[in-house]
């Protein structure tokens, strides 16, 4: 079948006050991101109490933390097939939904079974939120703008990681630990799932203000719909509203709805999907969500209290939050695979020295200790991995998978590379304990391995894609 090459649309034309548009709605449907990082974070003031109140082992412990990512897995698999269904604003509506109830029943589980059943409610609300969003920004988003804009999901998350950490460390100082009674006689942990509520029904009723994707109205055959919310999100003249609904429609599939097929050529897996689904495993498999999962045992292992030990933790996420906000400025003037080598090959050193350091360690469990300097170069070490990954694997990512895909699978394909990321983050945040329990050092190098092989992946097969029109992927 002959390649279709749509007309160029050009969007640069777009008034300000639809570019003023399209960055309201791009944030609140970010905002999906930040319940993402609400919730992966939220777990690491509670870990020792929770360790305490069902007397869990290290593989037991691992689990309860890590069974969110298995719903957010699912819930990122179905993700796509609902919101070609039912629309990318009702798929938000469900997550929020989900994620309200999981608040809610994880702050007042009686055992830890109950405790793991409503995080994995929680957790396919996340994973839904996360294919949702990054869609939903690209397909709204004008071509020169689609970096910067997409990247608001990153910052939703790592915003939501600082905040739910901000509120742990507050939660646990207010009431002398985070196992310690705080208010009505509720243990901290408790409010700190409970906190969750807040960010949830905030998603929730923002999103009932959502235009719905025009790529999804012209799927429908609601292209007066559409055009409406070009002209709305983008400024666009009817000329160039037309235009650009006449290249959406070329692109898709008509009526029929995607399905796994649609990611298969001649009986395999198309290479565009692979390439989706392993630049999600690698930004995982360096291991970044050890940091804001377990960092405040990590740092109470060598020494630090655990009011200080949650400090740390606030002051990494801040730096977090910095580092996006330089990758939103960089990622459409630079482009995607430059930040991402960039990232690649520095975290690839921070967490050699990390591995380093901990292998130089004595003790084991609580009573670890860094001899001499090593555990401020471990410190700063582990500050500068996360400004590596801040800065490009952590913003990159999001953006690719909402812009890498055709029209046609984009919203199935990135259910699948979505849910292949919350797969290994699963394995990665399960395995930490157990390999922290057999040395640090282990699981530092492991990580430094993966992030030296995604260095190498990217360079040989992922392609810039800034500037480059949705209808032109």
């Amino acid at each position: 079948m002959a390649q279709f090459t749509p007309p160029p649309v050009t969007v640069d034309s777009a008034v300000p006050q639809g570019r003023g548009r399209v960055l309201g709605i791009a944030g609140i449907a970010a905002l999906g991101g930040f319940l993402f990082g609400y919730d992966s974070a939220v777990i690491n003031g509670t870990v020792d109490a929770l360790r305490g109140k069902f007397q869990l082992g290290d593989g037991l412990l691992g689990f309860a933390v890590a069974s969110a990512l298995l719903g957010a897995m699912v819930g990122a698999w179905c993700a796509g097939r609902i919101a070609d269904r039912f629309g990318r604003v009702r798929a938000m509506l469900v997550a929020a939904l989900m994620f309200s109830a999981a608040s809610v029943g994880s702050a007042f589980a009686f055992s830890v079974w109950d405790l793991i059943f409503w995080r994995v409610i929680g957790g396919v609300g996340v994973g839904m939120a996360s294919v949702i969003a990054p869609a939903y920004i690209a397909e709204i988003a004008p071509a020169a703008s689609r970096g910067r804009l997409g990247s608001l999901q990153q910052l939703a998350i790592v915003t939501g990681i600082f905040a739910a950490l901000l509120f742990d460390y507050w939660a646990a100082h207010a009431a002398g630990g985070a196992a310690m009674p705080s208010w009505g006689g509720i243990e901290a942990w408790r409010w700190m799932f409970l906190s969750m509520l807040v960010p949830s029904m905030l998603y929730g009723g923002l999103a009932l203000t959502l235009p719905e994707s025009p790529r999804y109205l012209v799927g429908r055959g609601r292209e007066a719909e559409a055009a409406a919310v070009l002209s709305r999100t983008q400024g666009l003249a009817p000329a160039q509203q037309s235009q650009l609904i006449d290249s959406i429609r070329s692109t898709l599939s008509g009526d029929r709805r995607q399905s796994l097929q649609d990611l298969f050529q001649g009986g395999k897996l198309m290479p565009i999907v692979w390439i989706g689904i392993f630049v999600s495993v690698f930004q995982q498999f360096v291991g970044i969500n050890v940091i804001f999962y377990y960092s405040a045992m990590l740092w109470r292992s060598v020494g630090f209290t655990e009011e200080n030990a949650l400090q740390l933790t606030v002051l990494t996420s801040i730096i977090n939050i910095a580092v996006t906000l330089v990758a939103i400025a960089l990622v459409d003037r630079i482009g995607r695979k430059p930040l991402l080598l960039t990232g690649s090959i520095g975290m690839a050193i921070t967490l050699a020295i990390m591995a380093y350091c901990f292998s130089q360690a004595t003790g084991s469990g609580s009573n670890l200790t860094l001899p001499g300097s090593l555990g401020t170069v471990a410190l700063f070490a582990a500050n500068a991995f996360v400004i590596f990954f801040g800065v490009s694997w952590g913003p990159v990512v999001w953006v690719l998978l909402g812009e890498m895909f055709p029209n046609r699978l984009r919203a199935i394909a990135l259910s699948a590379a979505a849910a292949a990321q919350w797969l290994a983050n699963f394995f990665v945040t399960m395995t930490f304990p157990v390999l922290a329990a057999a040395g640090l050092q282990i699981a530092y190098g492991l990580y430094a391995f993966f992030a030296l092989l995604s260095a190498i992946f990217v360079w040989r097969w992922v392609r810039e894609t800034k500037g480059v029109e949705l209808e032109q992927m």
